[in-house]
């Protein structure tokens, strides 16, 4: 018999919303740089490097905490199937999307994608030790600053990361190291849970705010933001660039 996993948290939501502002914020500032309006190199170099990597890190985190969250007390595999083809299905569209719109730098395997398979590979630790997800989790982290070899510079291993050579995508976010803040998020949540931290944090709001509720929106339609904000932005940026 399949365990009902926990209840929606608007503290998790909030946490979303605000990796959102923080992606919407870089992608603004790729798209600046894309219509000439910022100097080039603005948005990969600097504080907009670590800013993207940090974005990238946390959407991962959660998505590891999400998993736990849902599933650690028993895969309930309906939903597991149906949020995986949600998500690997946006991902697929990106990928063609990307494909028209700039072959030669399209997007084959960005944040989506990483989340996707994070997802399939993270079932394996789900009955592991938290201590054991967290090591291989920040071992993953490791090996990207330490291990690289030639063997992964052929293009059907660019997704596993640890390759010698720079890749001409928008946005790559291979397994190495990617699959290790998904791991942290998703030993960070057994801990919370071992220590009562979820049930605390389920209690919030005590009572019900509006404010509340408006913040947490796009962190609970986190999926379609992500896929909508940025032709948005681009269309805000084109317009600007028309009419000044």
């Amino acid at each position: 018999m399949q365990r009902q996993g926990m209840g929606r948290l608007v503290v998790l939501d909030l946490a979303r919303t605000l990796a959102l502002l923080g992606m919407a914020a870089y992608h603004f500032t790729w798209d600046l740089q894309m219509f000439g309006l910022v100097p080039p190199g603005t948005a990969v170099s600097g504080f907009f490097f670590y800013h993207a990597r940090t974005v990238a890190g946390s959407f991962l985190f959660l998505a590891g905490v999400s998993l736990w969250l849902a599933h650690g007390q028993g895969i309930r595999w309906g939903k597991f199937w149906q949020r995986l083809l949600r998500v690997g299905g946006a991902a697929a569209l990106i990928t063609v999307g990307t494909w028209f719109a700039m072959r030669d730098s399209f997007i084959f395997f960005g944040i989506l994608h990483c989340i996707t398979v994070s997802s399939l590979l993270g079932l394996a630790f789900l009955r592991l030790p938290a201590l054991v997800t967290a090591v291989a989790g920040a071992a993953l982290i490791a090996a990207n600053l330490y291990i690289s070899n030639p063997l992964f510079d052929q293009p059907w291993l660019w997704w596993l990361g640890m390759r010698t050579m720079g890749i001409n995508t928008v946005d790559l976010e291979p397994l190495v190291p990617w699959f290790g803040p998904f791991l942290l998020g998703l030993a960070t949540a057994k801990l919370f849970t071992r220590w009562g931290v979820w049930s605390w944090l389920a209690q919030f709001p005590a009572t019900p705010s509006p404010l509340l509720n408006a913040l947490a929106w796009p962190g609970k339609h986190s999926l379609a933001v992500y896929l909508i904000h940025q032709p948005v932005l681009i269309g805000l940026v084109w317009s600007y660039v028309q009419l000044r």
